[in-house]
């Protein structure tokens, strides 16, 4: 009784700062396990234990593996076929190259290698694809066991749970029937929409920021004479002068030193502003120019959420001054120093030489233009590469060598040949979603042997008991949906899966149907773009509104349950 009092206290408490704070769930997962382990409920040897599970294990190396994937040039050229054709033919493309990538491979990876050649195509806007393109990512994650961490991770909770572990495509039928019908459905939906067009005035542009410096020969002369007001693809919005803002400026404005230029515009138009003597774009102490630009989305679990760039001491933190910043459709004002970050930002980085080394980057940021993915290796490494990779799944799949030893060795190469860099492995390494996943078993383990997921199956079979183990499943699902949309997929399904396996013993039926609820479940996030990590890529790159992820995302979401629902009950009985 003690035992189930103490978790139940320790486990209200994560559901609730997990919901109600934005302390970043590692941390949330960890100081619970840890609080499991100061009261006695786990011996330190079983909690560290939780970390070596081999599904968990696997996940890490295909994370890392996914570095060498990213270099090849495989995404580069099919990013050049796929922008031909009409729209329709075009999301078609688009989306069953990024299914069946996204189920070998992390589909973030497949989302941040793809994204540039989207924005870039000559064809189509931009914004009528790069929704499309995160939907499609996510649904190709379903295919698989490696396809999703979620998949993997579901799979070991069902391992220490005492089930079978899951095979690699235990998960491909239902998988291909939700990316099908997804794919369809997104064909009707794409009209819907916004074609956020090159031309369009209601695209935001970049913020970008010059400073005048002493003995510039712009000083004393006016906007016109120092042709501020014919640059091509920037415009002159606003002037800050001490502690004077100056909007809607004149051609006429006189300019004086120390004046702060705020312009709005195409990015790749910046360094027409160092044509004009005395102009600064970085303004900084550190060397740092804007020959190497890097483009930066700020993540939601960014410490650095609610701060001004000066109060988050950002030159400090990351040796990186930022040059411009996006915000959806939000305009802007004011200067760069006053504006407070927000998950989804886009910002523009004039790096120095010592920002690729800062330990936080993937961290702070959920998608890094220049900095992972702007060395590619030459056809023959690419060839390589792919080659090992087909080769060690096929081993894996075919049960000849466990995948996680056919991915430790394929690493070793990586590293040996020189594909993968040991500063790279440093720099990725998914050590947050270790702590998660390590804490979650464990916890998870807690749940079902102390009987506090018993007590909660219980009181759901209570209520749900007429409705029958469809019901229960339906519930189970709509759960873990709700938990993947307001917090994290991994997190989702982290709590969720305790309460499922519970819940079908209660009802003395097989887990299986309720553990495949609860990783579909989990990868069932369309309607927020802070839901899923390649939502928020593309959230200010398609100059999204959050009422696009919704017009859209509610009949994805509705399409995909209803498809979930109906299918795994059919291919996993309850018996």
């Amino acid at each position: 009784m003690y035992q189930q009092l103490v978790l139940t206290g320790i486990m209200l408490t994560l559901v609730g700062c997990l919901f109600g704070t934005k302390i970043k769930p590692a941390w949330l997962f960890a100081a619970a396990i840890g609080a499991c382990f100061l009261t006695g409920l786990i011996e330190l040897e079983q909690m560290l234990l939780n970390f070596a599970n081999p599904s968990l294990i696997t996940l890490i190396l295909l994370v890392i593996v996914s570095i060498g994937i990213e270099k090849t040039t495989l995404v580069q050229k099919l990013s050049h076929v796929l922008a031909k054709g009409n729209l329709l033919s075009t999301v078609a493309k688009l989306g069953i190259s990024t299914g069946f990538l996204s189920s070998f491979t992390n589909n973030t990876a497949v989302v941040a290698t793809l994204i540039s050649a989207v924005k870039d195509n000559p064809t189509h806007s931009p914004s009528k694809l790069l929704l499309p393109l995160s939907y499609t990512a996510i649904l190709g994650g379903t295919l698989t066991l490696i396809g999703t961490s979620t998949n993997l991770i579901v799979n070991g909770f069902a391992i220490e749970a005492g089930m079978a572990p899951l095979g690699f495509f235990d998960f491909t039928i239902v998988g291909l029937a939700v990316f099908t019908v997804g794919l369809i459905s997104l064909l009707f939906l794409v009209r819907f929409l916004p074609d956020n067009g090159r031309n369009d005035q209601e695209v935001v542009p970049f913020y970008v920021e010059g400073k005048i410096q002493a003995g510039s020969k712009l000083i004393g002369k006016s906007v016109e004479q120092n042709g501020l007001r014919d640059l091509k693809d920037l415009f002159l919005a606003e002037i800050l002068r001490a502690e004077q803002r100056i909007v809607a400026v004149s051609p006429k404005e006189v300019l004086q030193q120390g004046d702060v230029l705020l312009f709005v515009g195409d990015i790749k138009s910046v360094p027409l502003l160092t044509q004009f003597d005395g102009l600064k774009v970085v303004h900084d102490k550190h060397e740092m120019t804007i020959e190497h630009l890097v483009e930066v989305v700020v993540s939601h679990s960014s410490k650095n959420i609610g701060k001004t760039l000066k109060e988050a001491r950002f030159r400090e933190q990351f040796n990186a001054a930022v040059i411009a910043i996006r915000r959806g459709h939000d305009r802007l004002q004011g200067g760069l120093g006053k504006i407070r970050l927000q998950a989804g930002d886009s910002l523009i980085l004039a790096p120095s030489p010592s920002f690729y080394d800062v330990p936080d980057l993937k961290r702070e940021f959920v998608y890094i233009s220049g900095l992972d993915l702007q060395s590619h290796l030459n056809d023959k490494k690419s060839f390589a590469v792919l080659a090992s990779f087909v080769v060690t799944l096929g081993l894996g799949i075919a049960g000849i060598v466990p995948l996680v030893k056919g991915l430790l060795v394929l690493l070793i190469a990586y590293l040996l040949c020189g594909i993968v860099r040991v500063n790279e492995v440093k720099r990725r390494f998914p050590l947050e979603l270790l702590v998660v996943v390590g804490s979650a078993i464990g916890l998870a383990k807690l749940m079902i042997g102390t009987g506090v997921a018993s007590e909660i199956s219980n009181a759901m079979l209570y209520v749900l008991g007429d409705f029958g183990p469809y019901g229960a499943f339906i519930a189970i699902f709509l759960m873990t949906v709700m938990f993947t949309e307001l917090i994290t997929n991994n997190a989702a399904a982290a709590l969720s899966f305790p309460v499922a396996y519970s819940l079908a013993i209660g009802f003395g039926v097989d887990p299986l149907p309720y553990v495949m609820a609860v990783a579909f479940g989990a990868s069932a996030s369309f309607i927020s773009p802070f839901g899923y990590q390649t939502n928020l890529m593309v959230y200010s790159a398609g100059n999204y509104r959050l009422k696009d992820y919704f017009t859209i995302g509610v009949p994805m979401s509705l399409v995909y349950s209803i498809t979930v629902l109906t299918l795994i009950p059919i291919v996993f009985p309850f018996k």
